[in-house]
């Protein structure tokens, strides 16, 4: 058993948390909980997220047909993404400055800060994967 935990703790990239006894407060803080260190180097951040998959879609008009669009319209990525890491993504892709580029979700445009979970939740809940998504872009001359 003793080994189960070292490995599931090593695995982590913590080490073991043990419990105080009592009186002996060094180690710990004032309150008598004791530190954990993390070891960032071995530490996977989005490894383990959940995923969420989009489609990329141009919003068609028809004056701009000539414009860039993305070969490969279909996207997976963490939750924790934003739309603000999105529209960069996007914007390399095309070779365009962010300025230029605007994400939508039925012709509404989407805040840079809400996150995919949110915006999964709050406007794609129930519905088949995967979400769709549309973006403009804007002219140069303005």
């Amino acid at each position: 058993e003793e080994k189960r935990i070292r490995e599931f703790y090593q695995s982590r990239g913590l080490d073991r948390v043990t419990q105080p006894s009592g009186d002996d407060t060094v180690g710990g803080d004032p309150m008598g909980l004791p530190y954990s260190t993390f070891d960032h180097s071995r530490a996977h951040y989005f490894r383990y997220d959940e995923h969420v998959s989009l489609c990329l879609e141009k919003l068609s008009s028809s004056k701009d047909k000539s414009k860039a669009v993305l070969q490969q319209k279909y996207v997976r990525c963490s939750v924790r993404a934003q739309i603000r890491h999105l529209r960069r993504v996007l914007c390399h892709r095309l070779g365009l400055s962010l300025q230029h580029v605007q994400i939508l979700f039925d012709n509404e445009p989407l805040p840079d800060h809400m996150t995919m979970k949110q915006l999964w939740l709050s406007r794609w809940f129930g519905k088949p994967a995967p979400l769709l998504l549309h973006y403009s872009i804007k002219d140069k001359r303005r």
